[in-house]
């Protein structure tokens, strides 16, 4: 099959689809890879390095109008437009974004988002969100110690001693919790919060301490259990509760790193105006859920954080506030790596490796198969997200 690889075009975006590494394999399996010239550059790939690997450089047109479209980010409209009917296009397609789904179900692709794949040990190797999660999560820390203007581990030196940071973690994820293992590794003291009690055990090993908000019903400890490794919503009653305990925290912290999103729906706020007001001059905010809140009453978006600004790094205050909507990208060679292996995990589903001698299998569509039937979002000029 003639797979293509683009250059993404989306801004700040420093990520490939395909590495050498993961190209090599797809032309040992029969296949033929074409990249778009300085595709990988930004994710410290060169040309030569493709090439090596069996690849072959070529310019976007060609790129995007492959048999198979392997991406990033969901395609721009000139993209798709660019691409021939019938293609198959693999990526990070926004599977809440309906408009964009319909873009490539009129455009006649047969799209597979790899967001949707459920969390199941058999997905884990395709896993796309958690790779991600836990490149963002690294990132986020090491962003806010860039930003806080004192160190993060206790010094002690001959002009006195340094007290360590205070730094809370509001959502304990994959990036929450390697959020926890970075700030533990810079020397800081961490806080963590989570509205699953399954947590409790990941932060403490981690060296964090959780922040315990008991459950009074059966309704909130249902809510708290959550579905499918995601958080659901949380009643009001345990949510007021939990903005009690949180407050006092963040009051105290020195840098704040919240990572709460609950998929196809807005961001929970967990930092209002009034925490904001309360922290010390010179705090960090960085809010991992920027530009995915709800809207605000003048129309803009935040984060967990209200006064977030997407893209953006605001005062507010006294405090700065990171509202960087893509911080897995600022990783560009790491995570290119991993999103990799994910995506050439998940065309085994679709493209199995042929057997050593034979010729390369032919692209097929399992909906037997639960991974592969959750993942397609267009077919046959159709949106088929469930």
């Amino acid at each position: 099959m003639l797979i293509g690889v683009p250059a993404e075009t989306a801004a700040g975006e420093t990520r490939v689809a395909v590495t050498p590494e993961t190209a090599k394999k797809l032309v040992a399996q029969g296949h033929q890879v074409v990249v778009q010239s300085g595709a990988g550059l930004r994710a410290s790939v060169t040309d030569e390095a493709y090439q090596a690997a069996g690849a072959q450089i070529t310019d976007a047109s060609q790129a995007l109008g492959a048999d198979m479209v392997l991406k990033v980010r969901l395609p721009s409209g000139d993209e798709v437009a660019r691409m021939k009917p019938g293609a198959v296009l693999v990526g990070m397609l926004e599977p809440f974004n309906a408009e964009g789904l319909q873009r490539l179900a009129a455009a006649n692709l047969t799209a597979f988002a790899l967001e949707a794949a459920p969390r199941t040990t058999r997905a884990q190797s395709m896993d796309v969100l958690s790779s991600q999660a836990n490149i963002a999560g690294y990132k986020a820390v090491i962003t806010a110690a860039d930003h806080y203007p004192k160190f993060f581990p206790m010094l002690m030196t001959a002009a006195g001693t340094v007290k360590a940071a205070r730094v809370v973690i509001l959502g304990v994820g994959v990036a929450g919790l390697q959020a926890i293992a970075t700030a533990k590794r810079l020397g800081a003291v961490i806080e963590a919060s989570d509205v699953r009690p399954s947590v409790k055990e990941q932060i403490e090993s981690l060296g964090g301490k959780f922040i315990d908000v008991p459950y009074e019903t059966a309704e909130e400890k249902e809510a708290a259990e959550g579905v499918g490794g995601y958080a659901k919503p949380m009643p009001a009653s345990w949510l007021e509760r939990q903005k009690v305990e949180v407050a006092k925290r963040v009051a105290q912290a020195d840098v704040v790193i919240s990572t709460a999103l609950i998929p196809g729906r807005a961001a929970p706020v967990l930092i209002t105006e009034e925490m904001v007001k309360s922290m010390k001059p010179g705090s960090v905010i960085v809010d991992m859920a920027a530009g995915k809140g709800a809207p605000n009453a003048d129309g803009t978006v935040g984060g967990n954080c209200p006064l977030t600004e997407a893209d953006k790094i605001v005062q507010k205050h006294g405090v700065t506030i990171v509202g960087d909507t893509n911080l897995a990208a600022r990783v560009g060679a790491d995570a290119s790596a991993l999103y990799a292996r994910n995506v050439l995990d998940f065309l085994k589903l679709v493209l199995p490796p042929a057997a050593k001698g034979e010729p390369a299998s032919a692209f097929r569509i399992d909906m037997e198969d639960d991974i592969v039937a959750a993942t397609l979002v267009a077919h046959q000029g159709a949106v088929t997200r469930r």
